[in-house]
């Protein structure tokens, strides 16, 4: 196998979604979450279901992970390594349903936990270079008063740290370099002095060693690879083209590869429309859909 690639959301679910996993899965959350001295997590609940493989060759699906702590926070770490340009949307909208999808029908709002989003990206978001982790909560504008702890997101940007030109100074500089697939004596030097990243090493390694589970890795890493040139091309001929056709022609090819022939009602809909506007709001989105219904109401809305 070649160099592994740690930013793989099938490994990543492996490794932090799995009960042998969870003290790598606690040392990267307070690594991340930095609470107060006392307060760190000791342990988690995953609320995961099991992975079916058919779903790996499916590049909308989210192999994310979802755990409780012992307060009844819900936390959410994905692995984005695309670029869809949609990150900070995607996010909301996953936050959302994790938050109001805690209460029962006629359950009192008193029972929503606070809710924490990770994001790892293996793209840079935000502008400022020096600045890798970023934490947003709900303030008021002038005073920075906070409207309550219910929402927290973070997004931890890989590239930035990937030129650090120093020894990591913290516990998630650590993790961050560990995503960032180091190899050989700096990985040792890391781990030596961080229970979780040697813990995370050693499932890997017994990852590696499993044929069913290196094919199931691989076909992940061939998902992805799909979807990047994908991407890539239909963004370069919407570009090239300049006008209404390549847009659309951009966004049928990308219904046909995700969605077949049973796409071809939609298709012959995006061709019908030509104003430039309408199809830039379309491709922004269309990348977004997770079933052909999803696809028809990016469509609808767009149009309206």
């Amino acid at each position: 196998m070649k160099r592994i690639n740690r930013t793989n959301d099938y490994l990543f679910k492996r490794i932090f979604g799995s009960e042998e996993g969870k003290d790598a899965l606690i040392s990267f959350l307070n690594a991340v979450l930095k609470p107060p001295p006392g307060q760190e997590l000791t342990s988690v609940e995953l609320l995961d279901r099991e992975l079916d493989p058919k779903y790996l060759l499916d590049k909308a699906a989210r192999l994310d992970i979802l755990a409780k702590t012992a307060t009844g926070a819900l936390v959410n770490i994905e692995v984005q390594v695309v670029n869809k340009y949609n990150i900070d949307k995607r996010t909301l909208f996953y936050w959302a349903g994790l938050y109001y999808g805690q209460l029962g029908s006629g359950e009192d709002f008193i029972y929503l936990r606070k809710t924490i989003t990770i994001n790892i990206l293996g793209f840079n978001w935000f502008e400022d270079a020096g600045k890798y982790h970023y934490t947003f909560h709900i303030r008021e504008d002038q005073t920075g008063e906070l409207l309550n702890d219910d929402l927290e997101i973070h997004f931890l940007e890989l590239r930035k740290i990937a030129g650090l030109k120093r020894k990591p100074q913290n516990d998630l500089e650590e993790w961050l370099l560990y995503f960032n697939n180091i190899q050989g004596e700096e990985m040792e030097e890391i781990a030596m002095g961080n229970p979780g990243i040697r813990k995370a090493l050693t499932i890997e390694q017994i990852f590696l060693k499993d044929k069913k589970e290196r094919r199931l890795y691989e076909l992940r890493e061939k998902a992805v690879r799909d979807e990047i040139s994908m991407l890539a091309g239909a963004r370069a001929e919407g570009r090239a083209e300049g006008k209404a056709e390549g847009r659309a022609d951009a966004i049928c090819m990308f219904l046909d590869v995700r969605f077949g022939e049973a796409s071809q009602g939609l298709q012959r809909k995006v061709r019908y429309i030509s104003k430039l506007e309408i199809l830039d709001r379309i491709i922004n989105r269309i990348y977004t859909a997770a079933s052909l219904d999803d696809a028809e109401a990016i469509i609808d809305n767009a149009t309206k």
